[in-house]
C-alpha cells in the first residue's frame, strides 16, 4: 500500500501530526521530525518514525517519491487500511 506524507524536517521533536489533505483533496499524513533535511536524514526519520509507529519493522517501509520534497510517497509493505487507521486514526473521509 502506498500512503501520502508531508514531511516537515527540524520539526522540533518526531512526532505524527494526524491527518489532512492536500490540494487536490487527497489524505495526507503530516509528520514532523526533528532531523535536518540533508543527506537523506529527515527521510530516514521519517521512516523510523512511521515504523515505529506501525509496529513493523523498517525494512517494510521504502521511499516510492519525494526524495527531496515534502509531499512523499511511502510504499508499505504488507500494511493495511485498518493498520493506518489503528495507528494513526482514520483518515478523512
Amino acid at each position: 500500500m502506498r500512503l501520502a506524507v508531508r514531511a516537515t524536517p527540524r520539526g522540533g521533536r518526531d512526532a505524527i501530526d494526524g491527518w489532512t489533505r492536500d490540494e487536490a483533496g487527497r489524505p495526507v499524513l503530516k509528520v514532523r521530525v526533528s532531523a535536518a533535511a540533508s543527506e537523506g536524514a529527515a527521510n530516514a526519520a521519517v521512516l523510523a518514525l512511521l515504523a515505529k509507529s506501525l509496529g513493523i519493522p523498517k525494512s517494510r517501509l521504502s521511499l516510492a517519491r519525494g526524495d527531496t520534497s515534502r509531499l512523499k510517497q511511502i510504499e508499505a509493505e504488507g500494511v493495511t487500511p485498518e493498520d493506518l487507521a489503528r495507528a494513526f486514526g482514520a483518515p478523512p473521509g
